[in-house]
């Protein structure tokens, strides 16, 4: 039975100390190597079949010690673009670039782009949502600092940035009955536990309704990665349709909220399209308060969640994760950074009105 491949093996072979080829094949302040080095290290590794529980092979793996992926479901709703340029704004200073993948809530795609970022093992991974698999997000973050950004879960063992998305369906929630909505409805995209925003912003503005004695009725459309994948307005489209769906089965509503301010917008032209006036006969509600929602032409009522320092603090945490293992040899302890949400009123929503 053949020798097994070591450390040391490489490291007589290369010149070298093993702890620096150590670091060289984990990526590791690889920055303080010439490339020549690095790329004599691989090689030798490759050509002397040398293996690890981390690595099974080193062919045709280039290293990267500045390269972050950022995953995320899709570039089409702002609020994921808001998120990434403010990742973006922080990286860059600090010399890092960044790749974007996305996913359309695909869990295989999710688990492939996992995969790839383990098998080149680059500087880190950011999620700019919960991860859908959150067993494979921990183990991936025993290679890599790994941090998400969304709805704090306590089944998550990540640095996490949280947005309490309970607490933001309670400031809509009191915001609508405080003008004296009795009849509210909840509009959104796919409901289930893969999506936990979404499930804690109706708990929020339930727990409200049933403290106000107002009615919560609940209206979803369960979109597939496919469908969302091969259409681009799915958000808009399904805000439009569900907008239709409840003023036609449930006409006493006088307030909609919708999952996000997408999905608000396809709500606002249904409503107008069926001869309504907002906020005088439907009060119109989103969450996320991205860019168009502040045009007087829309003035949506919505929820703001900082998106922008969102970003920048999951980057600074994954800095903080990398220069953990640089100093100490292991990743830091998992940090939780939250900030806190606020309602943005605006002119879509109004007093009830009298029928």
């Amino acid at each position: 039975m053949p020798k097994k491949v070591t450390l040391k093996d490489i490291a007589a072979k290369a010149g070298l100390s093993p702890a620096s080829v150590s670091m060289i094949l984990n990526r590791r302040s690889i920055d303080r190597f010439n490339a020549e080095t690095i790329n004599k290290v691989f090689a030798l590794a490759d050509s002397m079949g040398y293996k690890n529980s981390r690595h099974q092979s080193y062919a045709l793996i280039k290293p990267s010690d500045t390269l972050i992926i950022i995953i995320c479901p899709s570039l089409f709703n702002p609020f994921y673009t808001t998120i990434i340029q403010g990742i973006e704004i922080a990286a860059r200073k600090q010399g890092f670039v960044t790749s974007v993948r996305t996913t359309y809530w695909d869990t295989d795609t999710e688990r492939f782009i996992m995969e790839q970022a383990r098998k080149f093992n680059v500087a880190g991974v950011i999620f700019a949502m919960i991860p859908q698999q959150p067993q494979l997000a921990y183990e991936l973050s025993q290679y890599l600092p790994v941090v998400a950004i969304g709805d704090r879960r306590g089944d998550l063992e990540l640095a996490t940035v949280d947005m309490n998305n309970f607490t933001a369906g309670q400031l809509v929630g009191r915001h609508l009955t405080e003008l004296g909505h009795k009849h509210i409805a909840y509009l959104s995209t796919t409901l289930n536990d893969q999506h936990t925003s979404r499930v804690r912003r109706c708990q929020g503005l339930e727990d409200i309704c049933k403290a106000a004695c107002a009615s919560l009725k609940v209206f979803t459309k369960e979109i597939t990665p496919d469908y969302e994948l091969s259409h681009i307005d799915v958000e808009y489209a399904t805000g439009y349709e569900l907008a239709c769906k409840c003023l036609e089965q449930v006409p006493e509503t006088t307030a909609i909220v919708t999952i996000n301010d997408m999905l608000g917008y396809g709500a606002y032209n249904a409503i107008i399209d069926k001869g309504l006036r907002i906020p005088e006969d439907i009060s119109l509600c989103g969450f996320d308060n991205i860019f168009p929602s502040q045009l007087h032409g829309i003035s949506l009522t919505t929820i703001d969640n900082s998106l922008t320092e969102c970003g920048k603090s999951a980057f600074k945490l994954l800095q903080e994760e990398i220069a953990s293992y640089e100093h100490h040899g292991k990743f830091a302890s998992i940090t939780h950074v939250e900030y806190k949400c606020r309602l943005i009123a605006r002119s879509s929503s109004g007093p009830a009105p009298q029928r």
